[in-house]
């Protein structure tokens, strides 16, 4: 008899047919209504594994999944899952880190780099018929070469970020993390200091921190009232970790110029949300990942695990 397997994500074709042929599969793309909630709990209280993401396992749902094995997530975050509640219930939990590292790292610069030069308020501008002449001054952005860069959270994520900036634009490199990285140090002549000092001395500070208890609203307007007048602020890592009405307030009485947010407190962004009426914010649909190559390269390695803990082998990434 094939096993059970519940799988939540928008899988690639091949891998599809491959799960298919292997297990007896329930798929979703999404839970897009009650009607697939409902599907979902019927197929999870059968199922031996789930891959996926973007599905909140509470107590309840765990109650109702007696076979359960292995969860499988397609992120690195795994603020969706109690995680000590899994292990007590004997479920082996694993995530996709590494392979996103270079993709998201990416995103983070690339909101760094709209957000110095106002790309999104510029594209606006052409799109509207609004550009009838020259830039004046009141158009222009911000230099990013030779500037400092502050990494809240050097993790795989936060080095690649750094190593961006350091190597390719020459910007001097301050991080705040829970423990020192020598290497990291070495390589990037990065300096460790505090949350405040980062703020205080940074002109671009990009999140790439885990959420956590202690993490969950780190940062908020205590952080934004130090920043220099033309700071610019990007975060890559939850949005829980930013208190967003702060960051909103001083986004709009100018107590920090600018952000470039991938992450928010509630998504897909409500649309009645202050930070879509902000000129000096560029807010996106969650895209850290989202490429061919790195989304089908973290669904390989959740389906991995999946195989390798129903076989009686230690999975690859176990959280």
């Amino acid at each position: 008899m094939r096993r059970k397997l519940v799988a939540v994500h928008e899988l690639y074709p091949q891998l599809l047919d491959e799960l298919s042929a292997s297990f007896d599969l329930t798929h979703f793309t999404r839970l897009a209504s009650d009607a697939d909630h409902r599907a979902f709990e019927e197929a999870m209280s059968e199922a031996e594994a789930y891959v996926g993401s973007n599905v909140a396992f509470t107590e309840a749902l765990l109650d109702k999944t007696p076979h359960l094995k292995v969860v499988a997530s397609v992120s690195v975050g795994v603020d969706a899952y109690p995680v000590e509640s899994m292990r007590e219930r004997g479920i082996v939990l694993t995530n996709t880190p590494d392979v996103l590292t270079e993709s998201t790292a990416d995103t983070g610069f690339l909101l760094l780099m709209m957000a110095a030069r106002r790309a999104g308020e510029m594209l606006r501008m052409v799109r509207n018929h609004e550009w009838k002449a020259s830039l004046s001054r009141r158009h222009f952005g911000l230099d990013v070469h030779g500037k400092t860069l502050g990494i809240v959270g050097m993790g795989r994520i936060g080095q690649a970020v750094a190593k961006r900036g350091h190597d390719g634009f020459g910007m001097s490199v301050r991080y705040y993390n829970r423990s020192a990285k020598p290497e990291v140090e070495s390589a990037l002549d990065a300096r460790r200091v505090d949350l405040d000092a980062l703020f205080r001395d940074s002109d671009f500070i990009c999140v790439t921190i885990p959420l956590s208890a202690e993490t969950e609203g780190l940062i908020g307007r205590n952080c934004f009232s130090l920043t220099k007048p033309h700071a610019v602020f990007v975060n890559i890592s939850r949005g829980k970790v930013v208190r967003e009405d702060e960051l909103v307030a001083c986004l709009q009485d100018g107590t920090l110029h600018y952000a470039g947010l991938d992450v928010f407190d509630q998504e897909p962004l409500p649309v009645n949300s202050p930070l879509l009426a902000l000129d000096n914010a560029v807010c996106l649909p969650h895209i850290g990942s989202s490429t061919f190559q790195t989304r089908n390269a973290m669904c390989d390695l959740a389906v991995d695990n999946v195989k390798r803990v129903l076989d009686g082998e230690e999975p690859l990434t176990a959280v």
